[in-house]
């Protein structure tokens, strides 16, 4: 089982850890344990029940009338909000809590009304860009495994490549191709998967190649393929202090092309980038470079 610290619980419900412990006192909320060194710590219910008080809270519902309601109908009053268009929070609270108690199906109809309600694109940088960030603090405080990081990653991955299948590309003549790939190492593949996507809805060339890609591959696609643009996400690979030997790598050996690079591990301030390598520093800035028609033949 979790354990969660009230600073914790703060990060992800979004409530203040001061009125964590009024709520505590005044409405007993939450029953916090403690530690065999008589530190409090939190659980899995109690951080569920508590994202679905702060999505009500939010609402407008006050916190004396929550603490009378019964769990079955808080939760029943959570579900009703999730299914109507509201505050994206909602969402991603309910993502947190399905992930959590791994309920597939769940966090399925979560994104599912998600998506319906504010449309794919939006559904993403709205919903799920905050969800993996506060998945993060679950992985940094060790409060998620392994299994809860590839059970929702591998639900997200299939949702994004629904959305690359139901797209009709329309090839414009002249326009220029895109070459996407992860370096060797790198397994994460959800950001990678959405820039095909928002690449393939422009009606643009692309050339993905997936995970794992050792240079020497990258080079002999290029060769054969010329792409004006490259793009790729460094989340876990390569290792910081080898971050920016692949950058510069990248910008000498593909001198002639456009370089997107994107992820944790080139958002050190202390990397520098060539003029020919882009930092991109969320991924909508990645979209509005296609909105504003940015992107042209090098």
């Amino acid at each position: 089982m979790a354990q969660y610290t009230i600073k914790e619980l703060e990060q992800l419900s979004g409530i203040k850890a001061h009125t964590i412990r009024v709520w505590e006192q005044r409405y007993n909320i939450l029953c916090p344990q403690r530690t065999c060194t008589n530190i409090r710590y939190y659980s899995d219910e109690d951080l569920k029940s508590l994202l679905n008080i702060s999505l009500l809270n939010e609402r407008g519902y006050k916190i004396s009338k929550i603490a009378c309601m019964a769990p079955e109908q808080i939760q029943q009053m959570v579900q009703q909000l999730c299914e109507t268009p509201c505050a994206c929070s909602h969402h991603i609270s309910l993502l947190v809590s399905a992930m959590v108690d791994m309920d597939e199906d769940k966090f399925d109809k979560a994104l599912s009304t998600a998506t319906l309600q504010m449309g794919f694109e939006e559904m993403m940088h709205e919903v799920i860009y905050p969800f993996l960030n506060k998945i993060g603090v679950l992985w940094q405080t060790g409060n998620i495994s392994p299994a809860h990081e590839h059970f929702v990653s591998n639900l997200i991955r299939q949702k994004i490549i629904v959305a690359i299948d139901g797209q009709v590309v329309r090839k414009q003549q002249g326009a220029p191709t895109y070459l996407l790939y992860l370096p060797e190492g790198e397994l994460h593949e959800l950001a990678l998967l959405y820039m095909n996507y928002v690449i393939r809805l422009h009606n643009l060339h692309v050339i993905y190649l997936s995970q794992n890609l050792p240079f020497e591959d990258l080079e002999l696609t290029y060769e054969q393929c010329k792409p004006d643009y490259i793009c790729t996400v460094m989340t876990s690979a390569p290792e910081r202090d080898q971050v920016q030997h692949y950058i510069n790598r990248l910008s000498t050996r593909f001198a002639d092309c456009r370089v997107y690079v994107y992820g944790f591990q080139v958002q050190y301030d202390f990397l520098v980038f060539p003029d020919n390598v882009q930092r991109l520093d969320c991924m909508r800035n990645f979209t509005a470079m296609f909105k504003q028609g940015s992107h042209t033949r090098n």
